[in-house]
């Protein structure tokens, strides 16, 4: 029997760390899932086990090996970002992997804006919030200030799709796509490093950039596979819709975050862009994708389990509910003349505020969360529409199945044609097809995202 021709993705989540094999036609062949008890850094603070992710990697590969049906031709990795391992000239790991959520020490923060620029300045620039350690590039001051001697010792600060693709390909490489993601590493008006790492000496610890597109050859002896350089998550994911479709649109990524991505505005970020959680992505390709980001789905779970709560129901029953047009009409309308936008407070929940005596049952209070939420999700999506012209919005993950926020987001969008987009796996897909041309001998398929359609036009109801 013939050998199937496959690509391996590692697509390393926070949580979960999953691999897959993908065939030519980007079917999943293959897939594994685990998860890895974190340890601790020297502060004390949770961080990645990289010891059991860089191990994982090669008994994956073993595994692999032992499927006689597979013929590997290539693996790629797609890790979340803000996250640099430190490596010396032999490639070790100097440090842990620091953890983005750790607190970023205030005095090293104000020293490094009393340096190089006010906050607002230094963030439109940059196209990158003050996240702090989310900020990648300040991670990299942070070492050199506060850790001085392991700094001599670095040969590179390879962010952690690069550091997997290293230990495949034994070469060291930087990505787009992992620099270009709030790192404030990158000038989005020059396109090339700000020159705050020049200052400081660190530019030379950034390994040569690599195309997001190109392949490295494997360092294993008697192995004829190639590596990809690997890719940010977030840019990974927007890759299937960029190959399947041509016509400028907005693709609003749901999850923990509602993530609305525009790789079709090159505008700048304006200081109220920047205030309300805009930044830019680079994407696979090189240009900039102008982004909005709200905390949606982490609240919408916190405010259904308080509705189910009050009304003495399962939250099990919100994930089917059927959207209710004259409902919907009613609440909006009150709503309209009761709502008043808070310059600067658009990651605020409305909903939290409201008193869940108001209202007759569960199924009016969910219609009017999701109200709210889609109120959010307009202004936020708007940033990113603004000065573009766009036909289409495509909306992936959790709110994509909920029939409620998809009628909702249509009628609030009425210009544009409003979809659910679903497919399996969008971030490994992508990482499989940025490198399509160096494994895949066939051509792109047009059949990798099914979309249903959700029409803007008010419907005639009876009263």
């Amino acid at each position: 029997m013939a050998q199937i021709p496959v690509i391996a993705v590692f697509d390393v989540g926070k949580t979960n760390k999953k691999l897959f094999l993908f065939d030519e036609n980007y079917k999943i062949v293959f897939e594994r899932t685990a998860r890895f008890m974190e340890t601790h850094d020297e502060d004390g603070d949770p961080c990645e086990n990289l010891d059991s992710l860089r191990l994982s990697v090669f008994d994956s590969l073993r595994e692999i090996f032992k499927h006689k049906e597979f013929d590997l031709k290539a693996v790629n990795f797609s890790t979340y970002g803000a996250s640099f391992v430190y490596v010396d000239e032999d490639g070790t790991p100097l440090t842990p992997l620091y953890n983005y959520l750790k607190p970023y020490p205030t005095e090293l923060g104000r020293q490094f804006y009393d340096t190089y620029g006010d906050e607002a300045k230094f963030a439109r620039e940059t196209a990158s919030p003050v996240l702090g350690n989310l900020n990648s590039g300040l991670q990299v001051y942070r070492l050199k200030y506060q850790q001085p001697e392991i700094f001599k010792k670095l040969k590179y600060a390879l962010h952690l799709p690069q550091y997997m693709s290293y230990l495949l390909s034994g070469q060291m490489v930087s990505d787009l796509t992992s620099i270009g993601c709030h790192t404030a590493l990158w000038d989005f008006g020059k396109n090339d490093y700000h020159q705050w790492l020049a200052a400081e000496a660190i530019l030379p610890k950034m390994a040569p950039l690599k195309a997001s597109d190109s392949v490295l050859s494997s360092v294993f002896p008697g192995t004829t596979f190639c590596v990809g350089a690997g890719l940010h998550d977030s840019s990974a994911a927007l890759i299937p819709y960029l190959v399947s479709f041509h016509m400028p649109f907005v693709l609003i990524s749901t999850g923990t975050w509602s993530i609305s991505l525009n790789p079709f505005n090159q505008t700048p970020l304006t200081a109220d862009e920047l205030k309300n959680d805009c930044l830019n992505y680079l994407q696979y390709k090189g240009s900039p994708v102008k982004a909005s980001r709200l905390f949606t789905g982490y609240e919408y779970e916190q405010q259904v389990k308080r509705i189910a709560a009050h009304f003495n129901q399962d939250v099990i029953r919100y994930r089917t509910i059927n959207y209710d047009p004259v409902l919907a009409a009613k609440l909006s309308t009150q709503t309209a003349l009761h709502s008043q936008k808070q310059d600067g407070e658009l990651q605020k929940s409305a909903f939290e505020q409201r008193d869940l005596n108001d209202f007759s049952n569960d199924t009016e209070a969910y219609h009017q969360l999701m109200i709210d939420i889609v109120n959010q999700q307009t202004i936020s999506t708007n940033y990113v529409l603004e000065g573009c012209k766009v036909q289409r919005i495509f909306v992936d993950g959790g709110f994509s199945k909920n029939s409620v926020f998809m009628h909702l987001l249509a009628l609030a969008f009425p210009q544009l044609e409003v979809f659910a987009a679903s497919m399996a796996q969008a971030t490994a897909v992508g990482t499989a097809l940025a490198i399509h041309q160096a494994w895949n001998s066939k051509t792109l398929p047009h059949d990798l995202i099914e979309l249903k359609y959700y029409s803007g036009v008010k419907e005639k109801q009876e009263l």
